[in-house]
């Protein structure tokens, strides 16, 4: 091995021959290397240290000259003397550069847009792949909630990487989308024709009779062809494109603002087919009638009557938790914020409770986070009812605690497990629905009372604007266009009125003076 070092790096031949007597490799010592033509030339130049302060250096190999190697060399050193000497931040950006060329075994870039690039703040990288971007990105969304985290996340592994991991960010354009999303629906039709298959199979192996040599056979066939058929599969909703499209638009808008790509944002170009919401729907004799007799939900979001609301509180009264079931059917907090409400941000002399936290899921484990958004941190009023049931559930609270001695956790909530610990939003939802199904009332999910709540207040005459802010939507116009546009539900509210006469159940009927 032989080397020609100066203070702008090095050029080193070296060669693979080896000795036969004892199999090790002649290094220095070899006899050709007297001939210039003999072995491979390599650079390494030193580039600037790391951000965390360790040492790297520029290195490449197989050069079959020592001209090569050194024409290369005296690029390395141009690219690197663009920066001024007092630029450290120049110079550790050009030093990442050609850290990422030799790793990548890239071309080294051109000279002039180098310069022109570093003038302009851009990013030196131009062949970084859509994959390395989504990576850097969402490494970079320090403040995003949990869940927005997790969606972001699952986007991009599940689709954009499989899909465009692969091109160069700086070269994505509509038609790689327009593949992508072709591809996602060709899924979807292989999707729905395996699924229709093995439920069909499923249903014939239902219908055929245990008794029988001929069944038995058939039986047999028929579970070996399931076994070998692909499990039950979700496709990927015209929604969840549109999410997909929405999150792959803000990486390459932070791409564009931080200029590593040209004012061109594909993802704002491509056409897909307009995304629908499920309509939410009333529980009416007919469908409850429907349902009981099919166990078909009419829609995904299902909407319980005032009355249904006030057997289903005369059910849970006594419960444990009723105070937390009732400030979700009247005010409608979300799951995570009734499930986290504090002591301290309830006020029984104004009649009122500050929805300041919220409880969300990271995997299994309990988080506490902010309210989804900002408008979501609000005060509630609070009928008197209510503001008794949270005094019974104080006095209770007490009881518990005294029971539970040194072993009580402390976490000022007012609605916990009999320990004092947080509350799980993911079991509250189970034990809704089972206390649900125990009242013999049609299902609706969790979230779906807080429809109902809307449903009442804007029925009893309470101005939209005061129900945006109560259910903690960051505009009125979300609430108009959810439930006063809503024929089914306004209908649904109108027979509030006729409760509040005294013809319906008690329980549905809270104080909706929420100016209190």
């Amino acid at each position: 091995m032989t080397s020609t070092t100066s203070s702008g790096g090095a050029t080193t031949r070296r060669c693979s021959c080896r000795n036969p007597e004892t199999g090790k490799n002649y290094g220095k010592s070899c006899p050709k290397l007297a001939n210039r033509r003999h072995g491979t030339w390599s650079i390494r130049h030193e580039l600037a240290n790391r951000t965390d302060g360790t040492r790297r250096e520029f290195r490449r190999s197989g050069f079959e000259t020592s001209a090569e190697a050194t024409k290369e060399l005296n690029k390395v050193r141009a690219l690197l003397a663009i920066p001024d000497e007092d630029d450290a931040a120049g110079h550790l950006v050009v030093s990442d550069m050609l850290e990422t060329c030799a790793k990548n075994k890239e071309p080294l870039p051109d000279y002039d847009e180098t310069r022109r690039r570093l003038a302009a703040g851009q990013a030196l990288n131009p062949r970084m792949s859509v994959s390395e971007w989504l990576d850097l990105w969402l490494g970079g969304k320090k403040r995003l909630r949990v869940s927005g985290q997790k969606r972001y996340e699952s986007d991009i592994r599940v689709h954009l990487k499989p899909h465009l991991g692969d091109v160069r960010l700086d070269k994505l354009n509509v038609p790689h989308l327009d593949r992508m999303f072709d591809t996602i629906n060709e899924a979807n039709i292989e999707i729905q024709e395996q699924n229709a298959q093995r439920r069909a199979a499923l249903d014939e192996l239902k219908a055929i009779p245990w008794k029988g040599a001929e069944n038995r056979a058939r039986r047999k066939w028929l579970k070996a062809a399931i076994d070998q058929m692909p499990p039950f599969r979700r496709m990927t909703s015209v929604n969840t494109q549109h999410h997909i499209r929405a999150t792959l638009r803000a990486a390459l808008n932070t791409a564009i603002a931080q200029r590593i790509i040209p004012n061109y944002n594909a993802a704002e170009h491509v056409e897909l087919e307009p995304g629908t919401k499920p309509k939410a729907l009333v529980w009416t004799e007919e469908r409850v009638a429907h349902w009981r007799a099919t166990g078909e939900k009419p829609s995904p979001v299902m909407v319980w009557t005032p009355e249904q609301t006030g057997q289903f509180l005369d059910y849970v009264e006594g419960d444990r938790l009723d105070a937390m079931w009732r400030l979700i059917a009247f005010r409608g907090l979300r799951r995570g914020e009734g499930c986290s409400p504090r002591w301290i941000d309830f006020s029984k002399r104004t009649r009122s409770l500050e929805i300041a936290t919220q409880l969300v899921q990271d995997g299994w484990e309990v988080l506490e986070g902010l309210p989804k958004t900002n408008s979501g941190i609000r005060s509630v009023a609070l009928d008197e009812e209510t503001v008794d049931a949270l005094e019974r559930r104080r006095l209770l609270q007490q009881e518990e605690k005294r029971r539970w001695g040194d072993a009580w956790k402390d976490t000022g909530r007012i609605f916990t497990e009999e320990d004092g610990s947080l509350l799980h939003p993911g079991k509250i939802s189970d034990l809704f629905e089972r206390l649900v199904a125990d009242a013999g009332l049609p299902p609706i999910r969790l979230h779906d009372l807080r429809h109902g709540a809307a449903t009442l207040m804007l029925a009893a005459g309470v101005d939209i604007k005061v129900v945006s802010e109560t259910l903690g939507h960051s505009d009125s116009r979300i609430t108009r266009d959810i439930y006063q546009n809503s024929q089914e539900l306004h209908q649904a509210g109108e027979k509030l009125q006729v409760a509040r006469s005294g013809q319906g159940p008690a329980r549905a009927l809270p104080s909706c003076n929420l100016a209190a």
